[in-house]
């Protein structure tokens, strides 16, 4: 189910990040329209790119905390609560098994 979802949402950043090309065309072309100078034209397409790339990050934050919300909702365990109670069944088994042992 997590895994569903995770990608689910994965999917919705890829489709975000696909139409990157399309905003660098827009720019590219908005830029010759106002007859923009090379330099111009280059620092416009930059400001968008770097503009479009906080979107997605933010976008990305968004998903994982809404990810992380799911998870808390579920009652699901996550991988590093998972890992410590494998860690803690570890040393349990290891006190266990010390005590168990005969004495010579």
């Amino acid at each position: 189910m997590l895994e569903m979802l995770k990608k689910s949402m994965l999917t919705g950043i890829g489709l975000a990040l696909k139409t990157r090309d399309e905003v660098e065309e827009l720019a590219r072309d908005w830029s010759k329209k106002q007859k923009m100078s090379e330099e111009d034209g280059r620092k416009f397409l930059d400001e968008m790119m770097d503009k479009y790339d906080s979107s997605v990050d933010k976008l990305e934050e968004r998903v994982e905390k809404a990810v992380r919300d799911v998870l808390k909702k579920t009652s699901i365990a996550t991988r590093d609560e998972v890992d410590e109670l494998r860690a803690e069944i570890a040393l349990l088994r290891t006190a266990v098994n010390v005590r168990s042992e005969p004495s010579e």
